[in-house]
């Protein structure tokens, strides 16, 4: 690998990195809004959605981020990333 490569490659990883972590700071959403968190999941999810009881439990058992990065979610796979 000559140093081109090398270089590229360096500057391609640093991009990587700071596309994840952009990417993975959310606003955090609090436990107080968890129906506005599940009316949200069940609009992006669709027919995918589990029942209402079973997704407020779920938000209220989340973290501040959790909820915060299901808020931003605009389609299912970007929901399925929020860990």
């Amino acid at each position: 690998m000559n140093k081109y490569e090398l270089m590229t490659s360096k500057i391609c990883f640093a991009l990587l990195l700071l596309f994840i972590q952009g990417c993975s700071n959310y606003e955090p959403v609090s436990v107080k809004d968890c129906k506005s968190v599940v009316k949200h999941a069940q609009e992006v999810l669709g027919k995918m959605s589990p029942p209402y009881k079973e997704l407020l439990k779920s938000c209220k058992a989340a973290t501040d981020d959790k909820r915060g990065c299901i808020m931003a979610a605009k389609k299912m796979g970007q929901m399925t990333q929020c860990n």
